[in-house]
């Protein structure tokens, strides 16, 4: 073994090696981490486009058919960009013994129902968007989503 001054500055040598280490580790880190920023897109937040809440079709073809597919089948042209497949909506009678349902796809448009497919809320919560586009008339968010709601009925598999 050495000196007792040769084990302190030893000693002191380790100290400032790992400081260093850490130092370089951190600042790897954060160099890293600000390359990996810099490379995330941006998001673009566009408008929603209004549509008549007397067509279902229309908003069904605004607001869903990108995901959903305009048949409801769930291939809709940004389907692939999801985590998780879209839900095939022309099935839904037949997954629930051949009647439609209603009462469960209006609480889905409106948010009120959690959805495992569509993991941590990524289908947006029209009733939301409804209700802002309709300056708050309850009445005609209720409009909307019964008539968007006829349109998915009326793509159920015969």
């Amino acid at each position: 073994m050495g000196s007792p001054s040769t084990t302190v500055v030893g000693s002191h040598r380790r100290k400032l090696m790992s400081t260093r280490s850490m130092l370089l580790l951190a600042s790897s880190l954060v160099l890293f981490s600000w390359a990996a920023v810099a490379q995330q897109k941006e998001i673009k937040h566009v408008p929603v486009k209004t549509t008549s809440p007397s067509s279902g079709t229309e908003m069904y073809n605004t607001y869903c058919a990108v995901c959903h597919g305009k048949d409801g089948k769930g291939a809709g042209p940004a389907a692939e960009a999801l985590k998780v497949p879209p839900t095939d909506l022309s099935e839904l009678s037949s997954k629930n013994g051949g009647k439609y349902p209603s009462a469960h796809v209006a609480s889905a448009i409106q948010g009120d129902v959690n959805l495992p497919a569509h993991g941590s809320k990524d289908m947006p919560i029209w009733g939301d968007l409804f209700w802002h586009m309709s300056q708050g008339h309850e009445g005609e968010v209720q409009m909307r989503i019964a008539n968007l709601n006829k349109h998915i009925e009326s793509l159920q598999a015969r």
